[in-house]
């Protein structure tokens, strides 16, 4: 088989939908040497080192399409996978070029989340607008749609009407540096480095609503008297986070609660920007909080599952999914449910290591090889 990847995110993404296309790439490649694979992609940086991965070849525009690399991209690369006799392309973030469906070559679309449908309010009107066109075309005219999880699917169903039997949920791994355990040493490295405490929560995404880092500072101060474990958040935001800022001040509770994105050091150290110095920055946490009211997959939960540190997480959306049986499950609404949470994981040392096991275990079924294995699945279901 030939098999084309739009490759734009695996080398100019450095996390996320990036992450995401590196990894299947390179599992795909791995686990299915027979096969060639052609990476479509814009501009080629050095954000994915493909020297392992014989069989993959990076395809640029040329001609005229190097000056107008975006509509290559969205509409001209037909030409150059028809040239390279394409059996299948995959678009591996949301969207397909147009008029793929009136050729010979079949198509996969992954769609990671449709949160700006049912969060629009959290999107500029513009965005929307044109996310919802690429993404409902995508949906409609691929061979077969990708959902990350069966919160995506159920969605990719309800606002776009797409037939279930046209979608298949493929789960997706994370970035493969959280696999590996990092050395005591390194962790303490990490811990002066960014002046980290000795014991802390970790919070990781964008301080937006719908993530929810609100409760967790409440939490946090009904604890006051009881637990005295900071908590480090890794991330930015705007109004809310100013929300968020304000009830920390009110309560005083600067010094629990550490923006760690705002340290001078994570500002201008690139292993920060490149989440190179997260593994040791989650292996050294007590625990990872993360209680979103709603996600596509929820990707700090299986990188703290990884990482071999408990995940106190929401009953809502696909979280369930990401953290199966290892979670700790609690309504992110309710502030008793949260301060609980976060007084048993930090106290029992008996739950923790329950946890941790089931863990280790749950995220073994995000694997590498059982991503490739299923993904191969649905490109033979299609040609």
């Amino acid at each position: 088989m030939r098999i084309a990847f739009d490759a734009k995110r695996a080398y100019q993404n450095h996390t996320g939908l990036g992450n995401y296309s590196r990894l299947l790439i390179q599992s795909v490649a791995q686990a299915f040497p027979q096969n060639e694979y052609y990476l479509m992609a814009p501009k080629q940086t050095d954000m994915f080192d493909t020297s392992g991965l014989p069989n993959t070849h990076t395809i640029l525009p040329s001609g005229f399409y190097k000056s107008f690399r975006s509509f290559w991209r969205s509409s001209g690369v037909k030409k150059d996978l028809t040239r390279l006799k394409i059996d299948l392309y995959h678009g591996l973030s949301n969207e397909i070029p147009a008029s793929i469906h009136q050729t010979e070559i079949k198509s996969v679309v992954t769609i990671h989340d449709l949160i700006f449908e049912r969060y629009p309010e959290q999107y500029n009107k513009i965005d929307t607008a044109i996310y919802r066109k690429k993404f409902r075309y995508a949906a409609e005219h691929a061979d077969k749609v990708i959902a990350i999880s069966k919160q995506t699917k159920d969605d990719i169903i309800q606002f776009y009407n797409i037939p279930e039997n046209k979608i298949e949920i493929c789960y997706q791994g994370c970035n493969p540096i959280f696999e590996k355990e990092v050395s005591q040493a390194e962790r303490q490295r990490i811990k002066i480095k960014y002046n980290l405490p000795e014991k802390y929560f970790l919070y990781v995404g964008s301080v937006i609503e719908r993530k929810n880092l609100l409760t967790i500072c409440k939490g946090l101060n009904e604890l006051r008297n009881t637990l005295q474990i900071p908590l480090v958040v890794i991330g930015t935001g705007g109004e809310y986070m100013n929300t968020v800022k304000e009830y920390i001040t009110k309560h005083n509770l600067s010094t629990q609660v550490i923006f760690l994105s705002e340290n001078p050091v994570a500002n201008t150290d690139n292993d920060f920007k490149t989440a190179a110095d997260f593994p040791a920055i989650y292996q050294s946490a007590l625990a990872m909080i993360y209680p979103s009211i709603f996600e596509g997959f929820g990707i700090p939960v299986l990188e703290a599952l990884w990482s071999k540190i408990p995940v106190i997480t929401s009953n809502l959306s696909c979280m369930p999914e990401t953290g199966g049986d290892a979670a700790y499950y609690i309504n992110p609404l309710s502030t008793d449910e949260m301060a609980s949470a976060l007084g048993k994981v930090a106290t029992d040392e008996i739950l923790r290591k329950q946890m941790i096991t089931k863990g280790i275990v749950h995220a073994h079924h995000f694997n590498p090889a059982n991503l490739a294995k299923k993904m191969m699945q649905v490109y033979q279901s299609v040609l």
